[in-house]
């Protein structure tokens, strides 16, 4: 049975991969593509890491808390990435990336 922590932490990591995604999206279809490549490159990685993060959690995986930990540090550096530039869907993705953040810390310890 999954508790009230580990839904809020399965919430936000799929919340921050969706957000993520569509971030990279957006990037891709922009007119200055070769200036986002980092941003793109880490909504890619942090994308994959929430949506890994949210199935170990989801299945109470002894490595949760491990996996929780670095996807919080991944979150973070999206997130800083994100708030570099001014587009809509940088800023949502670098919301969505502090809160994943903050729910996978929780979870960590």
């Amino acid at each position: 049975m999954i508790n009230r922590k580990q839904q809020e932490c399965i919430d936000a990591c799929n919340d921050c991969f969706v957000a993520c995604e569509s971030c990279a999206t957006a990037c891709l279809r922009g007119s200055d593509v070769e200036m986002m490549v980092k941003c793109i490159q880490l909504c890619r990685d942090c994308a994959d890491i929430c949506a890994l993060c949210s199935r170990f959690t989801a299945r109470d995986s002894q490595f949760a808390k491990k996996l929780c930990t670095l996807c919080a540090d991944i979150c973070d550096a999206c997130a800083e990435e994100c708030e570099k530039h001014e587009a809509e869907h940088c800023k949502k993705c670098a919301e969505e990336c502090r809160k994943c953040a903050e729910e996978c810390r929780k979870m960590a310890f």
